[in-house]
């Protein structure tokens, strides 16, 4: 080989190792971190998650229910014109005696004066009705707006009451309902709530009255009326402390009414 070959060789090989080296540094400078194996990535590492679909709240049908969420069976306790300082702590005890949960329709401004006894309430696991502000059972013919507002200041004044509980249901005084006020108590998130079941105890008409009228018209429907408001309410007591044993007898389990069913 003559010494320009030579040269000329040998300044090939060098020009190979030298981008051999620049090539082995590059992947020392850009490759993994001794102990990255199994590094779980960043936040910044991750695609951006989707955000959890929004599911809108159940529609509230502007229908009067009368039927059981449970079904079969069951039937509905409901208690108006409360609450009452002398008597819904004798209504509760009895409930609770009976492991019975009960539908509350109360006045605003009754519960306003008695939160405390709004908050036993919603402890005990029963549920709460607008039943107005003044019980106005002509409201029906009343304008719109006067009914919103007897309407909507209950709502505001019982769940206020309540600490935070909302209220689920809106019963007419009388069962003076009229389309509008359907209407408002279901846009505010309120069933209207009927009966199938009148015990004409508001008219103290005698316990062993009370009970046979159950008795007599509870195949009617689910939905029993009582009170524990607007007077002396020892026969209701003394009628619910009779009835709910023999409803579970009966076979007749108690729940709450229909909210998002027709």
């Amino acid at each position: 080989m003559t010494l320009g070959k030579h040269t000329a060789h040998i300044a090939v090989v060098a020009s190979a190792i030298a981008l051999t080296g620049a090539v082995w540094g590059a992947s020392v400078l850009t490759g993994p971190e001794p102990g990255d194996a199994g590094r779980v990535p960043a936040a910044t590492d991750r695609p951006s998650a989707r955000p959890a679909p929004v599911r809108p709240a159940p529609k509230i049908p502007e229908s009067i229910a009368h039927a059981s969420e449970a079904g079969g069976r069951a039937v509905n306790i409901t208690i108006d014109d409360g609450p009452d300082p002398r008597w819904t702590p004798d209504v509760l005890r009895v409930l609770r005696k009976n492991d019975v949960k009960a539908v509350f329709c109360m006045i605003g401004p009754q519960a306003r004066r008695h939160p405390d006894l709004v908050k036993r309430i919603v402890a005990d696991g029963h549920r709460l009705c607008d039943h107005t502000t003044d019980h106005d059972t002509a409201m029906d013919g009343k304008s719109v707006e006067y009914q919103r507002r007897q309407i909507m200041a209950a709502k505001k004044m019982i769940e206020d009451a309540a600490g935070g509980a909302k209220v689920e249901y809106y019963r007419a005084p009388g069962g003076a309902f009229t389309p509008d006020s359907r209407r408002i108590a279901a846009a505010a998130g309120m069933r209207p709530l009927g009966w199938n079941v009148d015990t004409k105890d508001f008219h103290r008409p005698g316990v062993a009255a009370i009970v046979a009228t159950v008795r007599e018209e509870l195949p009617n429907g689910p939905t029993i009326l009582f009170h524990d408001g607007g007077g002396d309410r020892g026969q209701t007591v003394s009628a619910l402390e009779e009835l709910l044993p023999w409803l579970a007898a009966q076979g007749h389990p108690t729940g709450f009414p229909v909210r998002t069913r027709p």
